[in-house]
């Protein structure tokens, strides 16, 4: 899908706000999830260079129902983005009105604005018109670097379009290359791990992938429902051979049979623990399968929140050929679904 990409347009002297995806775990005031701030760094450096540009972060974090809520606030991130973009950081505490607007006018060269989280507004969520309106009259453009929340019809990702114009960021660009890469006439044998929970999300990733790929190879939760539910596949998905205790992770048969089938493939796509990993012994399945990933020869690519902790929990994600920012957007780019946030960057003028 062809959208307007970053460097279509003209940010000289401009006011621009960038949808970020800053979700990420805190515990006790540390981020567990550093690669989500680090995706915007390249799309930030470009828009700095632009003469006269202000720039001014726009993101939410968990889930505060639309009210202000110390625990959700982003002035949390504040410090730890500025070492990670090496700027300085200027944190607002609203993401609408009077208070951006006096931020981006008093705004030094070189500086960043943080906005407040945008889920302290219930506007957002509904991508209600005018709150959208609101995110959007301060500024002159809109850049979207959160692929992470492209399937969400909401305010700051599909409503400010349709005030000022919209272009994608070098990482949502970089997202959908990647992702289009492993669907689009993959080498074969292709493998896809697909585990985790709630198998009504899953499926039509599973029933894609039998069309495309040589093995769909699952474990988690999902694999438990689907044979509780009695559920029949082709000869191309191979269900867990057998469990550990309690099938909260998949057997030694079973690894050993995912790991034969790994070491052959060419291109692996993987989203979803094996297993209950954050309780050990639970993890094994998981960081078995990983080690065969991270083993083989082929374009790994991997998505989704649990699978990306893993990673970074073990110093690993530069040993995966691409680490996707999305757990349900992956999901949905990858089920050929419309993807609201990308619609809206195709059809902005």
């Amino acid at each position: 899908m062809e959208i307007k990409k970053i460097r279509d347009g003209n940010f000289e002297n401009k006011k621009i706000l960038v949808r970020a995806d800053f979700n990420v775990g805190i515990v006790d005031g540390k981020i567990q999830e550093k690669f989500k701030l680090e995706a915007c760094k390249k799309t930030i450096e470009f828009l700095s260079a632009q003469e006269g540009a202000k720039i001014a972060l726009i993101s939410h974090l968990g889930r505060p129902d639309g009210k202000v809520n110390a625990e959700f606030s982003l002035r949390q991130i504040k410090d730890e983005l500025e070492t990670i973009l090496a700027k300085k950081i200027v944190f607002v505490d609203d993401c609408v009105g009077k208070n951006v607007a006096k931020a981006l006018e008093e705004i030094k060269a070189g500086e960043i604005l943080l906005l407040e989280n945008v889920r302290f507004h219930e506007g957002e969520e509904k991508n209600d018109e005018s709150f959208a309106k609101q995110l959007a009259e301060n500024f002159n453009v809109f850049v979207n670097e959160a692929f992470s929340v492209c399937h969400r019809d909401q305010s700051s990702v599909t409503g400010v379009t349709n005030f000022i114009p919209g272009f994608g960021g070098f990482w949502l660009q970089k997202e959908m290359e990647n992702l289009d890469k492993v669907m689009n006439q993959p080498s074969q044998p292709a493998v896809a791990i697909i585990g985790g929970a709630k198998i009504e999300t899953k499926l039509p990733l599973i029933k894609v992938f039998e069309n495309k790929y040589a093995n769909i190879l699952v474990g988690g939760k999902i694999a438990n429902e689907a044979n509780d539910q009695g559920m029949t596949f082709s000869a191309k998905v191979i269900l867990p051979l057998d469990f550990a205790d309690d099938r909260l992770d998949i057997g030694e048969k079973t690894i050993e049979k995912f790991k034969q089938i790994i070491s052959e493939a060419k291109v692996i796509v993987w989203n979803g623990p094996m297993g209950k990993f954050e309780q050990t012994p639970y993890d094994r399945g998981t960081r078995e399968i990983l080690e065969a990933v991270i083993s083989s020869n082929a374009f790994t690519l991997i998505g989704g929140g649990e699978s990306v902790q893993v990673l970074e929990e073990g110093g690993l994600m530069d040993k995966i050929s691409f680490v996707s920012t999305g757990g349900g957007a992956m999901l949905e780019y990858l089920s050929g679904n419309i993807m609201p946030g990308i619609e809206a960057l195709k059809k902005n003028e």
